[in-house]
């Protein structure tokens, strides 16, 4: 099973007395294919997540293109295809849980198998109580359920009807950590057990690192970047992708300098110079002279302490001041002012290597950035 989305939908404000026309205020360009896997999509607020999802379910009808899943199409602008909602095999979990307070969970559950057979509605309702581990709710009412059994129901009545496609739009927004994580996993383990694609929004960078087979970057209406969660974290494309996953060590000032050739075909390594620095980095398929942004994760910057013998190595190795400790917990985050450059750079370390090093506010110390962890874009 798959989906194939390729849409256009612009937005525009309504028309002012003092203006003519309309003015176009935001623009979604949208285009991926995903095969029967979790993909989450995440970004911004205002980035059109939403706004997609509405369009494949048919809430929203896109200005062009087409919407696919398997072998039905949703939507083709080209053929004037636009499939109603209640034709779209799909199912739809929102923030707000939108269960019927006056039927108890079994009644909401049956709400997603109009026309069903009596007997195989019944058997059908079974079954996701069995799945979502619901049963001894069946009887209740909404009212009498936490946030998590809420969550747990309105999985249960999307996936009753046997959807192609499940869209859930932050679903676990208003439940606790503990019970976030949880539904999470589940989630997770559902995907794989009823074998659809799943679309899912969610604005936690650790939950979308925790249930995605693929996650989907949009910036301004505009994929980003799609791939696996390590290809997202560890190669972001640009700094808007750099910055939503955490990479808070980015620099727009650099230049390339030199392409140190290998002994086989190729450069072995390229050099940036950026405010003064040679930062060493993978090879890049730039010219000299060319501009790049670069940047590196708190997590993967390593401290020494001076006189450990790593001064005698120049790649990525600069004296530096601690600036501020901050405690995190099971981690320290640490600001350095680099001695030679005026640059900045936070590093995040376990808390006993930290600890270990017992470095102190003032203190001068060695910041090493290995060369496969620095990302040039």
């Amino acid at each position: 099973m798959g989906a194939r989305v390729e849409l256009k939908k612009c937005y525009h404000e309504a028309e002012g007395s003092e203006k003519k026309g309309k003015m176009n205020v935001f623009s979604l360009d949208v285009n991926f294919e995903m095969k029967n896997e979790l993909v989450v999509l995440f970004g911004p607020s205002g980035s059109g997540k939403t706004t997609l999802l509405k369009c494949i379910s048919g809430i929203t009808q896109p200005d062009s293109g087409n919407i696919s899943v398997d072998d039905l199409i949703y939507f083709d602008s080209g053929r004037k295809i636009n499939l109603p909602i209640q034709k779209r095999n799909l199912g739809f979990v929102f923030q707000t849980y939108t269960l019927f307070p006056h039927m108890n969970i079994r009644k909401n559950i049956e709400c997603g198998l109009k026309g069903w057979e009596k007997g195989n509605k019944e058997k059908r309702v079974r079954e996701m109580l069995d799945l979502l581990h619901i049963e001894e709710l069946e009887t209740r009412y909404p009212s009498q359920l936490s946030g998590g059994q809420k969550q747990r129901v309105a999985l249960a009545r999307a996936l009753a009807p046997k959807p192609e496609l499940l869209l859930l739009d932050e679903p676990f927004s208003a439940l606790d950590r503990v019970i976030r994580t949880e539904l999470a996993e589940k989630i997770k383990h559902l995907q794989k057990k009823i074998g659809i694609p799943l679309l899912f929004i969610t604005h936690s960078l650790d939950e979308a690192f925790l249930l995605a087979d693929r996650i989907l970057i949009l910036y301004r209406g505009e994929v980003q970047q799609f791939g696996t969660p390590e290809e997202i974290f560890y190669n972001p494309k640009n700094m808007h992708v750099a910055e939503l996953v955490g990479m808070s060590n980015i620099f727009s000032d650099a230049w390339v300098e030199e392409q140190v050739e290998g002994h086989n075909a190729g450069p072995k390594c390229t050099v940036l110079k950026s405010g003064g620095m040679r930062i060493t980095v993978k090879p890049l398929s730039l010219k000299e002279g060319d501009k790049v942004s670069w940047g590196i994760h708190p997590e993967n910057i390593t401290l020494l302490l001076p006189g450990s013998g790593s001064e005698d190595q120049d790649e990525n190795i600069y004296p530096a001041y601690v600036h501020s400790i901050i405690s995190k917990g099971p981690k320290k985050r640490i600001v350095l002012k680099l001695t030679k450059h005026e640059k900045s750079l936070t590093a995040e370390l376990p808390a006993q290597f930290a600890d270990a090093l017992n470095l102190n506010t003032g203190d001068l110390c060695l910041v090493k950035m290995d060369m496969s962890k620095v990302v040039a874009f």
